[in-house]
C-alpha cells in the first residue's frame, strides 16, 4: 500500500515534472541534501555513531553526517557561544557551530511515566549542564550533549521506553496528541492508541526515512484543538459523522515558516482502524509526489497549495488506498479559546488533571525530576507535555489539588498565572541555535515579568510568541503578539537585535495569521514599551467580548504602531 509507485497518469509533459518528484520520474538528487540522503540513509548513522563518533570525538565525523544525517536521531550542532545574531547569514555552518550538539528526546503525544520524566531529567543533568527545553511539538531538548556520550544517553533512555530516533531529520517528527487523551469526558474520541499503532509501525523505518523535508502529524480527539492542526502537514481531528460515530477529520498542508499555509480539508470520514494506513497513504503521497527540487518548496503545503484536497482525495483513494473513503463532516471549531490545558481540569473517573506554566519552556533536568517526585507523591506517576510549552500532573484526588499547586509554586512553576506568564512562548533563540538573530528565552521571561508589573490586572487572554529568526519555531505568525527576530537600528543607527511585529494571528474559528506592518520593528529593548502601548489601546478600545485577534482586524494602523 505504501511503497513507490509510478502514477496512473499518462508519461506526458506536467507542469510539475520540473519539482523532482518521484512518481513522476525524477530519482536523480537536485539538491545537497538529496544527495546526502541518497548516498546513505539517515538512519545508517546511528551505527557509524556507536562504532566511530563516540570513540573518535567531533573532530572525527564526517561533515555529511555532522550537518545532515545526524538529525535522524535528534541531533544537531550547537551554536557556538558570543557569536551575535548579526553573523548568523554570514558565517558558514562550520563557523556558528560548536563542538556540542542540541538533543531532542521524541516522546509523541506528551506522555510520560515518572520513571520516564526522571530518565530525562537525570540525563540533562548528567550530560547537559542541567538544561532542558519543553518544546511546542511536545517534546524535550537537551543542549551541551557531547557525542561521546550519546550511546549511554540513548542506552538509559532505551531502558525506559524512550527515542531521539527521527526526532529531526526528513521524516515523521514527534506527533502531537492532546495531553489529556484518554482522560476527559469532553472529548470526542481517544487518539492515544492510533497514535501508538502508528508510531510503532513507522517509525524508524526505511520506508519513510527519506521524505522531502519533515512531517509534522498530530492526532487527537479534543474539543480545544489543542494540537493546532491548522498548521500540522497532516492532522486526525476528531469529529463525530451523522450516524454519531466518531471518527477523524483528515486535514493536509498546514505549516508556517516563511510562507505560512492553514491545513485544507480533505473531505473525508476516517474510522479509528483506518488512521494508521490513512497516514501511512498521506506521507507516501508526500515522499513520492512532494516537491524535492528546492528545499523552499519541499513542504506539503505546497503540494496541497497545487494539487487542492479534491486531486488530493483522488491520489489518495486511487493511488494509495485503493479504496473510497466515504464523506466526512467538518469538525467542530474549538471549544475554548484557550488550548494549553493549565489550571485544573476534572478527569472522567473523579480525579484532576494541573496543568502548570514552566518559564517559557525552559527549565532544569533537576525540576525535571522533582515533577516526575511529586507526580508519584500526588498523582500515579502520570504527566504529560503540551503544544504550548507547559505541563500537566495526571489523577491528582480533589484532597489533594491546593497542596500539589503550592508544591509546584514553590518551584516557580504555576497553575494559576498571570495571562502573561501563561501566553508567552519562546524558541531556543541565540543561545543555542545556529539560525537565529536574536535571543529569545531570557527575553521573553523577562518581557511577561515587565507586563505583570505594568498591567497588573489584565486578565484576557493574550499570546505572545517571541521566534529568533523567520522559521516560527514558536509560531509567530499564530500568536496575538509575535516577535520575529531580525536586526534593527536603534535610535542611534547602531544595529541591535530587534523584532519584526505580527498582530492579531488566530487560528479556530476564521482562522488568521497576524498583521505586519511595513518596516515597522522595535529593538529588543522596546518591546515591553510597545506591547503595553499596543495592550492598552486594547483595553481602551475593545468592544465587549471583543478578543485582541479581533480588534486588530479592525483596529487602525495607528492604534498598532
Amino acid at each position: 500500500m505504501t511503497t513507490p509507485r509510478t502514477s496512473t497518469r499518462p508519461q506526458r509533459r506536467d507542469p510539475q515534472r520540473g519539482q523532482g518528484q518521484w512518481a513522476l520520474g525524477y530519482r536523480e538528487p537536485l539538491n545537497p541534501n538529496e544527495r546526502m540522503k541518497k548516498d546513505s540513509d539517515g538512519l545508517d548513522v546511528r551505527q557509524r555513531i556507536l562504532d566511530i563518533y563516540a570513540h573518535t570525538g567531533f573532530g572525527g565525523i564526517d561533515p555529511s553526517d555532522l550537518r545532515g544525517r545526524m538529525r535522524w536521531m535528534g541531533l544537531y550542532t550547537q551554536r557556538a557561544q558570543g557569536i551575535p545574531g548579526g553573523k548568523t547569514a554570514v558565517l558558514e555552518p562550520e563557523e556558528l557551530e560548536d563542538e556540542y550538539f542540541m538533543m531532542r528526546v521524541r516522546t509523541d503525544g506528551g506522555a510520560l511515566t515518572s520513571d520516564q520524566l526522571r530518565t530525562i531529567g537525570g540525563i540533562s543533568t548528567e550530560f547537559g549542564r542541567d538544561v532542558a527545553d519543553v518544546t511546542d511539538r511536545q517534546n524535550v531538548q537537551y543542549h551541551w550533549i557531547r557525542i561521546e556520550d550519546v550511546p549511554e544517553i540513548w542506552r538509559r533512555l532505551e531502558s525506559v521506553g524512550l527515542t531521539t530516533t527521527e526526532a529531526c531529520g526528513d521524516t515523521p517528527r514527534g506527533m502531537l496528541n492532546c495531553p489529556l487523551a484518554g482522560v476527559l469526558a469532553d472529548e470526542v474520541l481517544d487518539a492515544s492508541d492510533v497514535m501508538a499503532q502508528t508510531v510503532a509501525k513507522y517509525v524508524g523505518s526505511p520506508e519513510f526515512s527519506n521524505l522531502p523535508r519533515k512531517w509534522k502529524t498530530s492526532m487527537s480527539g479534543c474539543v480545544d484543538h489543542c494540537t493546532e492542526p491548522e498548521i500540522d502537514d497532516v492532522s486526525f481531528v476528531g469529529v463525530r459523522n451523522a450516524d454519531g460515530e466518531a471518527g477523524y477529520d483528515l486535514w493536509i498542508g498546514g505549516g508556517l515558516s516563511t510562507n505560512p499555509m492553514f491545513a485544507q480539508r480533505v473531505g473525508v470520514f476516517v474510522r479509528p482502524d483506518q488512521v494508521t494506513e490513512v497516514w501511512a497513504a498521506c506521507t507516501s503521497i508526500f515522499r513520492d509526489y512532494g516537491y524535492r527540487r528546492q528545499r523552499n518548496r519541499a513542504r506539503i503545503k505546497f503540494l496541497m497549495a497545487d494539487w487542492g484536497p479534491e486531486r488530493f482525495r483522488q491520489v489518495l483513494q486511487d493511488e494509495y488506498l485503493r479504496a473510497e473513503l466515504p464523506d466526512g463532516p467538518a469538525a467542530a471549531p474549538p471549544a475554548h479559546e484557550q488550548r494549553d490545558h493549565v489550571g485544573v481540569a476534572k478527569q472522567k473517573d473523579g480525579t484532576n488533571a494541573v496543568g502548570f506554566a514552566l518559564r517559557t519552556g525552559r527549565i532544569t533536568g533537576s525540576l525535571l525530576t522533582r515533577i516526575a517526585d511529586l507526580a508519584d507523591e500526588y498523582g500515579q506517576g502520570r504527566t504529560r507535555t503540551t503544544t504550548q510549552q507547559k505541563m500537566v500532573v495526571l489523577d491528582v484526588p480533589d484532597e489533594r489539588v491546593e497542596d500539589l499547586v503550592t508544591a509546584l509554586a514553590e518551584h516557580d512553576l504555576l497553575v494559576r498565572p498571570s495571562a502573561f506568564r501563561r501566553g508567552t512562548m519562546a524558541c531556543t533563540g541565540l543561545e543555542f541555535c545556529k539560525l537565529a538573530i536574536v535571543e529569545t528565552k531570557q527575553h521573553a521571561q523577562d518581557l511577561y515579568a515587565e507586563l505583570e508589573k505594568r498591567l497588573p490586572d489584565f486578565d484576557e487572554p493574550i499570546g505572545i510568541n517571541v521566534n529568533g529568526c523567520p522559521n516560527s519555531c514558536a509560531r509567530f505568525q499564530t500568536a496575538d503578539i509575535g516577535f520575529k527576530g531580525s536586526m534593527v537600528r536603534d535610535d542611534t543607527g547602531e544595529m541591535v537585535e530587534g523584532f519584526q511585529v505580527h498582530l492579531g494571528g488566530h487560528l479556530g474559528t476564521e482562522a488568521s495569521f497576524g498583521r505586519k506592518f511595513r518596516g515597522h520593528k522595535v529593538t529588543k529593548a522596546e518591546t515591553a514599551d510597545y506591547c503595553e502601548r499596543v495592550l492598552r489601546g486594547y483595553l481602551e478600545r475593545r468592544e465587549p467580548g471583543e478578543r485582541f485577534a479581533a480588534y486588530v482586524a479592525r483596529a487602525e494602523e495607528s492604534w498598532l504602531l
